[in-house]
């Protein structure tokens, strides 16, 4: 099945690859067949045992075979167009982050198989996730949220086959990585808008320690420190009593429902007694209300240029773009 000839200028681990490829092409191997071991391939063409290991270790990050301790190898897929796997971690699945794996898959192609997980926050899933998979991929493309010390896992991982996404925390500078500065923007949007934000009489951030970047409630200090704002920070706005004349920020999507329905359940009006500031564009904020201003980065930007980093072999840390989107909640 597995013939490696000399001398006709193909590397012979790339024969052994086109040989096993040809044979699941003709259906001589199908999926859950085992293939020839490392060492009836080396014996039977005098090869060395790195050069089987070699094109195994390809097919294998590639999704096409794996193995099974103390068995062998089987082929665990047949389509072998896939000719590079991508190791995909987030910590949750919302609708811009929909957008941003959209934008990733779509500008990376067809033949690049993307497989995405998720740790919910979770310090032991994150380490068990990539410790599961280390070796079995390309590439990782690894989102560690506000988790600290991943260092120490990811380090068990090809330095020059990781980037990290959307938060880069001091541990991980020496990786590639597009990532938001969310200390400045927070900062710099509100700034921007400074004499409507100077309207109310106290800011509000809606902060989970749990969820969201500390750079955020740095900068959001800050910036009410230097213009004298008085403030509060809260972890949720379930159990707020809405005072007329608050400008809240609220990252997630759960607590923005939250405090629409009690501003019309208490008769207040939006933007003249509360005032909102939301996180991360959507549909849903363009529309809900007449429009919630947002500071977002633009997540189809984000997936485009990751994945033109992982196709062009590119090493970079990026600070994607961000901008603060006004509408009628200010």
């Amino acid at each position: 099945m597995i013939v490696v000839k000399k001398k006709i200028g193909i590397p012979k681990y790339k024969q052994i690859i086109n040989s096993i490829e040809e044979a699941i092409l003709s259906g001589t191997l199908q999926k859950g067949d085992q293939i020839p071991s490392i060492n009836s391939i080396k014996n039977d063409n005098k090869l060395s045992r790195d050069t089987v290991l070699t094109a195994f270790n390809e097919l294998k990050t590639r999704g096409i075979i794996h193995s099974v301790v103390g068995k062998g190898y089987y082929v665990s897929s047949e389509n072998i167009d896939v000719t590079q796997k991508v190791f995909l971690l987030f910590d949750e699945l919302n609708a811009f982050k929909e957008d941003l794996y959209n934008s990733f898959l779509e500008h990376l192609g067809d033949s690049v198989q993307v497989d995405i997980f998720f740790h919910h926050f979770n310090k032991n899933i994150f380490d068990k996730l990539i410790n599961d998979n280390t070796g079995d991929y390309n590439y990782y493309v690894i989102m560690p949220a506000n988790l600290t010390n991943t260092s120490a896992v990811i380090q068990n991982l090809p330095h020059d086959k990781v980037y990290i996404l959307d938060q880069i925390h001091g541990d991980l500078q020496s990786y590639s990585a597009i990532y938001q500065n969310f200390e400045s923007d927070i900062f710099n949007n509100l700034s921007e808008v400074i004499n409507l934000v100077k309207k109310y009489k106290k800011m509000v951030l809606v902060f989970d320690k749990e969820k969201q970047p500390l750079g955020m409630k740095t900068g959001f200090i800050k910036f009410c420190e230097k213009h004298i704002i008085p403030f509060d920070i809260i972890d949720s706005v379930k159990e707020r009593n809405l005072d007329s004349g608050e400008l809240y920020i609220i990252p997630d999507d759960k607590n923005l429902l939250r405090i629409i329905k009690n501003i019309k359940n208490n008769n207040l009006r939006l933007a003249q007694d509360i005032g909102i500031i939301s996180y991360n564009e959507t549909l849903l904020k363009e529309i809900v209300e007449g429009g919630v201003t947002t500071i977002s980065t633009d997540f189809n930007v984000m997936g485009k240029r990751l994945a033109e980093m992982i196709i062009n072999k590119q090493h970079l840390k990026i600070e994607n773009p961000n901008k603060l989107i006004l509408r009628n909640s200010l």
